[in-house]
């Protein structure tokens, strides 16, 4: 079984590398191994944060700021966002969370999908203002460090829509990315949920 959750933790690291959506390998591996749903979502967590670090510092010199909106905002926002999230998924019973992840991986499914299959602005189009692309990314983070699935394409349809480049959109959500998660992670590495001999 363990070798199960280890070919599953390499395919998620290299599928967050290159187009997102790992956690729909690692939870559901992590929960045919004996996991509660709840404690599954927060070990894939911490699992892939150190994938998320590795692809964030990649393309680090492309990061920016969305519009008007400077990229110490969006950190900020992250760090917040990402903290109330885990918050929130501590203090959910593992019953009501294992009721939720149907629904969850649908929504996360859906957005995969649409994030693949949309049509992407032209570089110049700006349709969020900053206010709306600070509560975007407020939002994105909050869910992003409750559960995280399909964060990635939140992020890049939020950020080409406030107006950033598609190269530069894609720097900037991996960053942000490793930063939401950071924030649940300081907060989930206290967590009795978390299987370490897993992650």
């Amino acid at each position: 079984m363990l070798l199960l959750v280890f070919v599953a933790g390499l395919w998620a690291g290299l599928q967050n590398a290159l187009a997102g959506g790992g956690s729909f390998v690692t939870l559901p591996a992590l929960i045919v191994s004996g996991m509660s749903p709840l404690a599954a979502n927060i070990t894939s967590t911490v699992a892939l944060f150190p994938g998320q670090v590795t692809s964030g510092l990649a393309g680090r010199k492309l990061v920016t700021g969305a519009g008007r909106l400077p990229f110490k905002a969006l950190f900020i926002l992250s760090i917040v966002g990402g903290a109330l999230g885990g918050l929130l998924l501590l203090n959910t019973p593992s019953k009501v969370f294992a009721r939720l992840v149907p629904w969850l991986v649908l929504f996360a499914t859906a957005v995969f999908a649409w994030g693949s299959f949309r049509r992407r602005p032209a570089e110049s189009a700006a349709h969020l203002g900053p206010w709306a692309a600070g509560v975007a990314q407020l939002l994105i983070a909050i869910y992003g460090g409750y559960f995280g699935g399909g964060i990635g394409f939140l992020m890049m349809a939020a950020l080409t829509m406030a107006g950033l480049p598609t190269r530069n959109a894609g720097a900037t959500k991996n960053v942000l990315a490793g930063v939401m998660n950071a924030s649940a992670v300081a907060l989930f590495v206290m967590s009795p949920q978390v299987h370490w001999q897993q992650a």
